[in-house]
């Protein structure tokens, strides 16, 4: 739909369970993208048909094996070229997911399809904060012009109070 707003489409998605592979949760999106509004993300409304399951054991786990760390977490080409994640740094495939989640929705036009291709590079840095903080160099791949582009992306996580990019 066109209004005096901006474009508006309707999504039906499948949602693949983090914790269980094999498990799906269908979900609809509504997605605004405003008129004339270039810098400003679309606004997005989502219905989760069903449960997701909670991640907070696993979330916790992960917090602690990091902070546990002698030196900063240092990390590249996830998945590698065969397409496989180690499963200790899945949670870093995760985390760099929602990072560029965040570049592409900041990014997206109604003519661009952003896929994260992969974690160029990542780098914990340590901080005197609860936060954990990583830098990463994500690839994303632009489907449309099939250009593969580089971002830079830093993000601040800690299991309580979810992820936040701080730079892109």
């Amino acid at each position: 739909d066109i209004d005096d707003v901006g474009h508006k489409y309707y999504l039906e998605l499948e949602l693949e369970d983090v914790l269980d592979k094999d498990r799906t949760v269908n979900c609809t999106a509504e997605v605004l993208y405003h008129l004339g509004s270039k810098n400003s993300a679309p606004d997005v409304q989502v219905t989760v048909q069903g449960e997701l399951r909670s991640t907070e054991e696993a979330d916790k786990e992960f917090y602690n094996w990091i902070r546990s760390l002698e030196k900063e977490l240092v990390a590249e080409n996830i998945p590698d070229s065969h397409g496989n994640v180690p499963p200790e740094l899945e949670p870093i495939h995760l985390l760099a997911w929602v990072a560029s989640g965040y570049v592409i929705w900041q990014n997206s036009t109604e003519n661009t399809k952003f896929h994260l291709a992969q974690v160029k590079h990542v780098k914990q840095v340590k901080r005197s904060d609860e936060d954990l903080q990583f830098d990463f160099v994500v690839l994303l791949h632009e489907m449309v012009s099939q250009e593969v582009l580089p971002w830079q992306v830093t993000l601040l996580w800690h299991p309580q109070r979810g992820a936040r990019v701080s730079q892109s």
